[in-house]
């Protein structure tokens, strides 16, 4: 077991100074057969194959030991990770040579909580059928893997699972080790001096404050004045004023704002309703001209309309009755078309559930003719299964006569296997003996290389050179100068640079004032264009409250009777149906659900009056507002 232990440390110490990054495997193998003179041959051929083979094989160790610390190695020292390698190459690789009770002795020569744990990870059918063999496949072919190394290792496994029993009851009967007694320390308490004890402090005098004098009962009842009056002040103001944010107002037209008296300021009204005028709004250079090219393309059509008066053309007034009129026609028009979407809404409703009904009864039928159907399905299901529990009865006997002459073939095809493990290990080496020959003889063709190209960099070269800058070069080109002369080109050239520079930057200025003088006209205009069209927008707000009417009642047409017809002879068709099935009413007729669509279809009927309202609002600002433009 010593002997075993101190091999297998050997292989991990070589191993675990491999630095894959900068040592090449040939080279790092002559360096550790050079440090291993001094073990015996035997010792040292097996810890050279066993640790060639890992470096050899890293790819496919790694994948497993990676995943064995994944999995149930979490609480394993990553310094064991050369060690579970070692195993694992011995076990995949040198089982069939080794034998199966060298390498028992191998594994129990290691710490059996570690061995044990591998073991029943690697060996797990489970893991090596599956993600084992997947991920060995992206390195090597899957038929060689499959041949060469998992059905070695299947055929292994009832062996291994003995073995691990093996050791769970080693470990289970393994003596704890004895616990020496070592000397218990004793606590011992600190030396502190005792606090000295606390005064108590003297309380202090509450001081005695003056009895206050008790407020006028005219102060209260004069606030509770003011605040009711500021109160009424402002529901009168709301009631004046409802629903005024919601009027379109057109541009430039200003914000009504609202102005309290001098007495309800003072009372305690709130200070966010008093208007703030003195805050100026800037606008940039764009919004400027913008304004200014809108209000100016309003004044041209202004006077366009004022020439064509002129000229004697017609007035509008037949035009804008006309239009009143279509627009009344059109109103009734869509009211008509919302009554009707209203009513097929309610139409469909009533056909759905008809249609759910229907579809009950037709769920009914299929149900019944579904139980017959499984009923039939079970019963040929339990006489299939009779017939494959007797089919397999016999499979069982033909397999337990066939594994008898498995075995004599097993023992054979492992002998022959083994001949060629062994001359495959042998062109290995004489392989591995002439790659490491070659290198060498690369390596010193290298150096001679090397020599050769540092003899070159040590011969002397000729440095320095002499430039006159008043000559000119005598290339033959066309406008050939010397450098000082190009030099003073240059100079001038900047010099020109600089004027036009400066020229075009006081052309720049005064195009600045020239456009800052054109903003300030058109500032100036924009102001009083909007104060005109604030007191025009202002006219045309009074005649709109004034001229405003109530929303009348929807018309009806032959569209809306028949699609009422119908919905009553759905309802009633539902009614009857519901009373045929004998069941429950569904979800839309029962009671609260109908309180429900009933409060549904209401607030549909309120919106449509707001619509019409507004539609009619609408058409009575839109004549005289359209009368006064044209005036």
């Amino acid at each position: 077991m010593a002997y075993y232990e101190k091999c297998i440390e050997t292989v991990i110490e070589q191993l675990d100074k491999f630095n894959p990054e900068k040592d090449s495997p040939e080279q790092f193998l002559e360096t550790v057969s050079t440090s291993l003179q001094t073990l015996s041959a035997q010792t040292q051929a097996f810890v050279l194959e066993v640790l060639s083979g890992c470096l050899q094989y890293q790819r496919l160790l790694t994948i497993v030991v990676d995943a064995f610390y994944v999995r149930d190695g979490r609480l394993c020292l990553w310094a064991d990770y050369s060690l579970f390698e070692v195993i694992c190459y011995l076990a995949t690789f040198q089982l069939d040579e080794l034998g199966f009770q060298l390498f028992c002795n191998i594994i129990k020569s290691q710490p059996l909580d570690k061995m044990c744990k591998f073991l029943r990870f690697f060996f797990n059918p489970l893991n090596l059928c599956s993600w084992i063999k997947d991920e060995w496949s992206l390195v090597y072919e899957i038929a060689y893997v499959k041949e060469n190394w998992i059905d070695p290792l299947m055929r292994w496994q009832p062996k291994v699972q003995e073995l691990i029993s093996q050791l769970e009851r080693m470990l289970a009967n393994h003596p704890s080790l004895p616990k020496t007694k070592a000397k218990v320390t004793e606590p011992k308490e600190f030396n502190l001096s005792a606090p000295r004890p606390r005064g108590i402090p003297v309380p202090e005098r509450v001081p005695i404050l003056a009895k206050p004098r008790p407020v006028s009962a005219g102060i209260h009842g004069g606030h509770e004045l003011a605040t009711c009056c500021c109160s009424q002040e402002l529901l009168l103001r709301a009631n004046m004023e409802e629903m005024r944010c919601a009027v379109p107002r057109s541009r430039g037209e200003p914000l009504v704002q609202v102005m309290l008296p001098s007495h309800l300021i003072t009372a305690g009204a709130p200070s966010l309703l008093q208007p703030n005028d003195d805050v100026p709004v800037k606008l940039n250079t764009a919004a400027i001209l913008r304004e200014g090219a809108l209000y100016q393309r309003q004044v041209e059509k202004e006077l366009q309309r004022v020439d064509q008066l002129v000229d004697g053309a017609g007035d509008f007034s037949e035009f804008l009755e006309w239009q009143k009129r279509m627009q009344a026609k059109d109103r009734e028009e869509q009211l008509a078309a919302g009554e009707c979407r209203r009513l097929q809404g309610k139409l469909s409703h009533e056909e759905a559930i008809l249609a759910r009904q229907h579809l009950m009864q037709e769920n009914k039928q299929k149900a019944n003719q579904k139980k017959e159907e499984t009923a039939e399905l079970m019963q040929q299901c339990a006489e299939r299964r009779l017939q494959e529990e007797r089919s397999m009865k016999e499979l069982v006997e033909q397999v337990l006569e066939t594994q008898k002459n498995v075995k004599v073939a097993q023992t054979k095809l492992l002998k022959v296997r083994q001949q060629i493990v062994q001359e495959v290990i042998e062109e290995s080496r004489e392989l591995l003996q002439r790659s490491t020959e070659a290198a060498k003889e690369e390596q010193r063709q290298r150096c001679e290389l090397i020599s050769q190209l540092r003899a070159l960099e040590m011969q002397p070269t000729r440095k320095g050179k002499l430039v006159d800058l008043t000559q000119i070069p005598g290339y033959g080109l066309e406008g050939e100068m010397s450098i000082m002369e190009l030099r003073e080109r240059l100079a001038l050239l900047k010099e020109s640079q600089r004027r036009e520079e400066e020229e075009k930057r006081d052309q720049i200025i005064q195009g600045k004032r020239a456009k800052s003088q054109e903003l300030q006209n058109t500032v100036e205009q924009i102001s009083l264009c909007r104060a005109a069209m604030g007191r025009s927008a202002a006219l045309r707000w009074e005649e709109k409250k004034a001229l405003s009417v109530g929303p009348g009642a929807p018309c009806q047409d032959e569209r809306v009777l028949e699609l009422q017809r119908r919905i009553e002879e759905k309802a009633a068709e539902r009614h009857k149906q519901a009373a045929l099935l004998h069941v429950s009413a569904p979800r839309a007729a029962r009671p609260k659900p109908r309180s429900f669509e009933a409060q549904h279809w209401l607030e549909l009927e309120r919106s449509r009056e707001r619509r019409l309202r507004a539609l009619q609002q609408e058409g009575s600002a839109c004549g005289p507002a359209r009368r006064l433009e044209a005036a």
